[in-house]
């Protein structure tokens, strides 16, 4: 009897645990999921696909065609200056006029020593034919000739040094000199440019020689024009590798009709391939850049709904707000491009209906 009791005992007492203890997990299982915090609310942009034009991006230095220092080959007063700072002259054109009063003199003894030494010449010559004069007194005539007309040359020589014209087509720059100014031996002047076309030298990694061919298309941007590209092509390739920096020297000539561009100038240089290729594009808003890598957080879906999972990725370049994913995502597949800063791995999310940065137009 008594072991009855107690068996029936036990059991109420087991009925009454099991219910007490389902009771206490339901519970707890309602308060947990009244505490858990709200899925998070994104944008999300998919993975496309996109045909680039590749290219070949460097820094660069623009360098005058033709560029000197116009200076006075001989010593001289400055008589006549024949240009205005900033002038754009032609090939030949008088500059400067050094004092010539004293070598114009000396050339007209000089010229006067040269008809002399004609006249005797062709006496000399006359009295030759009669035998009245031995050949070689007819040749020392004819020597002092030679030597008249080679002093009066070198005179008048002289004489054009001190005119100092432009040696090709260009800009001058600022005028350096002054009426009545003693120049010594070459004394600069003015800065004579020529402007158009115009080169750009720069340089490109070893490992990009075979990309490289002569007359290849590319474009430059300077920061004093911004937003206005200049059109070019490759004229020169160095043939030898730089050992120091493992780099091929490159220049290219640039048209510059308007001149605008000036030797010393700073271009960001873009050189083009003539074949384009697929890649696959992500706005850059999308992407979480730190010391370790990049990455992105792509949705999951799941029977619970919808969330995340940080990727890892590798990217490219970037055009225009959106970068290249060179590893690690597919095209179609869904990214969050905003809101991800208090996300984590499996956290859910709900999408927001308003288009991603980037993906606004």
């Amino acid at each position: 009897m008594i072991k009855r009791i107690f068996l029936v005992v036990a059991l109420t007492l087991f009925i009454f645990g099991g219910l007490f203890g389902w009771k206490y997990y339901q519970d707890k299982r309602a308060q947990s999921r009244k505490q858990a915090p709200p899925p998070a609310v994104v944008a999300v942009t998919e993975v496309k696909q996109e045909w680039w034009q590749p290219y070949l991006t460097s820094v660069g230095s623009l360098v005058a065609v033709a560029g000197v220092d116009v200076s006075n080959e001989l010593a001289g007063k400055v008589t006549a200056i024949q240009f205005e700072s900033g002038q754009s002259v032609k090939k030949g054109q008088l500059l400067v006029k050094l004092d010539t009063s004293t070598d114009e003199a000396e050339l007209k003894g000089l010229q006067a020593d040269e008809l002399l030494a004609q006249v005797q010449l062709k006496r000399s010559k006359q009295l030759l034919g009669q035998q009245f004069i031995s050949q070689s007194a007819y040749d020392l005539n004819r020597a002092q000739l030679a030597q008249a007309q080679s002093a009066v040359t070198a005179k008048q020589s002289v004489i054009a040094k001190k005119h100092i014209r432009a040696p090709f087509d260009g800009k001058l720059g600022i005028r350096l000199v002054d009426l009545g100014q003693y120049l010594a031996e070459g004394s600069a002047i003015v800065s004579l440019q020529k402007l158009d076309p115009i080169y750009v030298d720069f340089t490109l990694p070893e490992q990009h020689l075979a990309d490289l061919t002569i007359g290849q298309d590319l474009t430059i941007t300077v920061q004093a024009y911004p937003g206005k590209t200049f059109h070019g092509e490759i004229s020169a390739i160095h043939p030898a590798i730089d050992i120091g920096t493992r780099s091929i020297a490159i220049r290219a000539t640039i048209k510059n009709l308007d001149q605008v561009l000036r030797p010393g100038m700073f271009a960001d240089v873009q050189i083009l391939s003539s074949q384009q290729k697929a890649v696959l594009t992500l706005p850059d808003t999308a992407i979480t850049y730190n010391p370790y890598g990049e990455s992105v957080f792509v949705i999951k879906s799941s029977e619970q709904g919808l969330t995340v999972q940080r990727q890892q990725i590798e990217t490219g370049e970037t055009r225009t707000g959106r970068v290249q994913i060179v590893r690690g995502l597919a095209a179609g597949d869904r990214v969050v491009s905003a809101g991800q800063v208090k996300l984590r791995n499996d956290m859910p999310v709900t999408i927001a209906e308003l288009p991603a940065p980037g993906e606004r137009e």
